[in-house]
């Protein structure tokens, strides 16, 4: 057993010297490009000069808070109960977590910090601001009910708050930008499009949209294509948000909503063509060979699937102990390599068409969504608690940062279910999805 040594508590005034101490040993003497680190009582730190963000550490034991577990969680949850704040550009300040979290792992390595750590003053935590709480799921790990449960803690926290930041459509996931200057709703219209282009959908085709969120794709398919589009969720507010626009557009011959498993699905019925965007992360890793023979079941012989999800990039970092993606925001989901789940379409007698890595689309899609969230504060923490909005925010931030650094990266599969002993006919090249 490790004993940390501890100096004698510190008074408010002896906290700031102690913290400006604690930070030059961390961050050394000129800290981190492009941050600024302000004090409580006002102190800048390492200077006064305007950078990208600035941390403002809102109480003497804001450090404490934030290192003292060792963890990225630890930073989370410190920001999370209003320990500091991000001022200015949070992707940015994204690095001194991922700094801290390096540094602070591990004791033995740093038992001089962790010792003035704990001279901090302590901070009381009594009341929670709105008593948002990590997630806590009963059951076998991806069985049905619990899979249930994870999907509506994340996507059933209010329609009305994902409203404030997604585009009209309500599309939650990756747009697609043809140009730099590519405003967030074309852009996701263009992702809508290239989706529809790559499955060569006909009219009268049926599609099938595993995880199909609010539905965007099921009625730009049906309203621009002509198809018969069916969508599964296991989310009740998506559910309930699809039937009354179903109604709405009066399109209930063309598109229909089920609130059920993937894995409930008949395989008596079949699809010409099938899309998955952001549900494979879901499915975990020990469950992708029983997910791709499961769509492969549910396709017509020669049937064209498009599955999209973020996976390991090259530089990703496998942090030890908690997650707080996994706790705060997308509990039970399970990342994994693109080599890895292209072999396992193939085990499930698929045929790769096509693979194209939409990284970069992803970093500038959460910059969008992070900015009409940061710019609809007040209006969020109203529809959701104030722990919530810093919970999504930190998330969207994060996972910018992550994209950007190439620790996550996002890849569109296009495959194509073997047809008898021959394979199936393929265009000679990708002209058809690029036009005007």
């Amino acid at each position: 057993m490790i004993t940390i040594p501890t100096l004698s508590p510190v008074d408010e005034t002896g906290a700031v010297r102690l913290t400006i101490e604690i930070l030059e040993r961390l961050l050394g003497p000129d800290g981190l490009p492009g941050l600024t680190v302000r004090l409580w009582e006002g102190t800048l730190w390492p200077d006064e000069k305007a950078r990208a963000a600035t941390l403002v550490l809102n109480r003497p034991s804001a450090l404490k808070e934030m290192l003292a577990g060792g963890s990225e969680v630890a930073v989370a949850e410190a920001y999370v109960q209003g320990a500091f704040d991000v001022e200015g550009d949070i992707i940015a300040a994204c690095a001194l977590s991922e700094h801290l979290a390096e540094q602070t792992q591990g004791w033995t390595r740093t038992l001089r910090v962790a010792a003035r750590l704990a001279s901090l003053p302590a901070f009381n935590n009594t009341t929670s601001v709105d008593g948002f709480r990590p997630a806590q799921l009963p059951g076998r790990r991806h069985s049905q009910e619990r899979d249930r449960r994870a999907i509506q803690f994340h996507y059933d926290l209010s329609n009305d708050f994902y409203a404030l930041w997604l585009d009209p459509r309500m599309v939650y996931s990756c747009a697609y930008f043809d140009a730099p200057d590519t405003g967030l709703e074309m852009a996701q219209v263009h992702k809508l499009e290239h989706i529809c282009r790559k499955l060569d959908l006909r009219p009268g085709d049926r599609l099938l949209d595993i995880g199909c969120g609010w539905g965007a794709l099921l009625f730009h398919a049906a309203k621009r294509y002509d198809v018969r589009a069916v969508g599964v969720t296991l989310s009740q507010n998506q559910f309930d948000w699809i039937e009354q626009r179903i109604e709405e557009e009066n399109l209930q011959n063309r598109v229909t909503v089920h609130l059920l498993d993937y894995r409930e699905l008949s395989e008596k019925v079949h699809y010409d063509k099938i899309a998955s965007i952001g549900m494979v992360e879901h499915v975990g890793g020990a469950h992708l060979q029983r997910y791709f023979q499961k769509v492969s079941g549910l396709l017509k012989p020669g049937g064209l699937f498009l599955n999209q999800g973020i996976g390991f990039g090259p530089e990703m970092r496998h942090n030890e102990g908690r997650s707080f993606m996994l706790e705060f925001v997308f509990p039970d989901s399970d990342l994994q390599p693109i080599g890895r789940m292209l072999g396992e379409a193939e085990s499930g007698r698929f045929e790769i068409r096509d693979v194209e890595s939409l990284r970069h689309h992803y970093t500038k899609t959460l910059r969008h969504w992070l900015a009409r969230l940061e710019g609809r504060h007040n209006e969020a923490a109203f529809l959701v608690g104030e722990e919530a909005y810093r919970v999504w925010r930190l998330y969207l931030a994060g996972s910018a940062h992550g994209f950007l650094r190439g620790y996550i990266t996002i890849y569109q599969t296009l495959l194509a279910k073997l047809n008898g002993l021959e394979f199936n006919p393929m265009p000679f090249t990708r002209k058809a999805w690029y036009r005007p």
